[in-house]
């Protein structure tokens, strides 16, 4: 199998990343209970024996023992207080020094330090920790770049980040997981950031899903409003915020954050749980297995419109775990609602240029084909693209689920999307509000160029939503 490597960039990434290492070990630990490592372990994980020196031992045979486990990732913020704390619990033994790159001033929420401070005086320390990562892997197939576009380090460093690994390693596909503010986001300055991130996306990256935390906060509110009791009621540990499936089970303790932080942390681990199902088919068998790459091959019919909505059913398993097929059936139906949806905006009222069904767990071909069947009557997709669904079963479920569904889809509703960060931006720009702080780094023109980016950006997705109309 090959492998990818994670960069989390940011206060955001770094806490996103850290749910998603700590989600993952459970993953593979609960399916790996040999303790080997194998072509599965080997995707996120490189094998040490530090007691030797040992960095990298390789597959081998596929019959070796672990013997101790490093990340194949990169821990990148501006500001310590995440990584700290994600090096005093008990995922720290899989970062080594020179997989984290931090400093002590921050980015003060502005893309501009971010990206033409930090990232020219930090550019060559994330090559070189880079280039260790890549020379690790036997077959670098992808990286993750996980941040936040509203905020300084994850929006500015992250973008520069992003521009490294396009001119470095042009062949290797780069996916993204940005955060989009919310309209009620609390830095001011984040509609700048913004639009600067997503210039830099357009230049830089493969493809991207968005999600917003408003989108986050609405699916947590649902779960938590679940019953506690009956045959009806939600399973423990079952859920796609739950950080603790394995401890339920009694196998594993996770504690990455603080009982006090739990509500907040686990809207992160929706995002990890994206990352995890996406990434499911790279790490484990099924019948029909996609390939990550495939993701970008089926579903970004054109260089730029290469943005993804995401959603996952179910939210959570219900005690009564037995899987009826009208239950089946409701979990695909689910995942084109609006209430799944990590971006805020109902995708069934525009056009799809394609979509991905990604299946894990006791789910038969037939009953696959026979929920897109029935979905093609109420979807709407584009005359020159009428069959483009892309499918996958990996036979593993997630922790605690006896089967679950990742859809990711390209929908022209993503302007609506863009829309709003475009529309928050001008608000902004209009007045020239907090400009001058920008101003000491970039000029006015980046911003004018930016807009005009993303205006027609919108515009594309605009053109092929009328064109379907029409």
């Amino acid at each position: 199998m090959s492998q990818s490597i994670v960069l989390q960039v940011g206060q955001c990434g770094n806490q996103i990343g850290g749910r998603f290492w700590d989600l993952v070990l459970q993953e593979q630990a609960m399916y790996n209970r040999s303790g080997i490592y194998d072509d599965s372990m080997s995707s996120f994980f490189r094998h040490v024996d530090e007691r030797r020196g040992q960095q990298n031992l390789g597959i081998g045979s596929g019959t070796a023992r672990i013997r101790g486990l490093k990340a194949r990732g990169i821990m990148i913020d501006m500001e310590e207080g995440v990584v700290n704390q994600i090096m005093r619990s008990p995922i720290h033994e899989l970062f080594d020094a020179d997989q984290i790159i931090t400093s002590v001033s921050g980015s003060g929420n502005n893309w501009a330090v971010g990206y033409h401070v930090y990232g020219q005086e930090y550019a060559e320390t994330i090559l070189e920790a880079v280039r260790r990562q890549a020379e690790y892997c036997d077959t670098l197939q992808s990286f993750f770049v996980i941040h936040s576009m509203g905020g300084g380090t994850g929006s500015g460093l992250g973008s520069y980040t992003l521009g490294l690994l396009a001119d470095y390693y042009p062949a290797i596909y780069r996916f993204v997981a940005g955060i989009v503010p919310s309209p009620n986001d609390d830095v001011v300055t984040s509609p700048y950031n913004s639009i600067m991130s997503l210039r830099q996306m357009d230049q830089s990256a493969d493809c991207v899903m968005p999600v917003d935390n408003q989108a986050l906060a609405a699916i947590y509110d649902r779960i938590q409003s679940k019953a506690d009791v009956g045959p009806l009621a939600r399973k423990k540990g079952s859920a796609i915020t739950d950080s603790t499936a394995l401890e339920t089970a009694g196998l594993l303790r996770s504690s990455v954050v603080k009982a006090k932080d739990r509500a907040f942390d686990t809207m992160n681990n929706i995002v990890a749980n994206l990352l995890l199902n996406m990434t499911s088919s790279t790490r484990f068998e099924g019948n029909m297995n996609v390939d990550i790459n495939d993701i970008v091959t089926n579903l970004v019919p054109f260089p730029r419109l290469k943005y993804l909505f995401s959603s996952m059913t179910p939210l959570y398993t219900l005690t009564d775990v037995r899987v009826a097929p009208r239950r089946l059936d409701q979990m695909f139906a689910d995942a084109f609602s609006p209430e799944s949806q990590l971006v805020s905006v109902d995708p069934r009222s525009s056009v799809y240029l394609a979509s991905a069904l990604i299946v894990r767990g006791a789910v038969e071909v037939s009953d696959l084909r026979r929920n897109i069947d029935r979905m093609r009557k109420t979807l709407r997709f584009v005359p020159w693209n009428v069959d483009g669904w892309k499918t996958g079963l990996c036979s593993v479920p997630p922790i605690g689920q006896p089967h679950a569904l990742l859809s990711l889809s390209n929908n022209c509703s993503m302007r609506v999307v863009l829309g709003r960060v475009a529309d928050r931006f001008t608000k902004l720009y209009r007045r020239k509000a907090n400009l001058h702080h920008y101003l000491e780094h970039m000029e006015t023109g980046d911003f004018d160029e930016a807009r005009a980016s993303l205006r027609s950006l919108i515009s594309e997705y605009g053109q092929h939503e009328a064109g379907c109309r029409g």
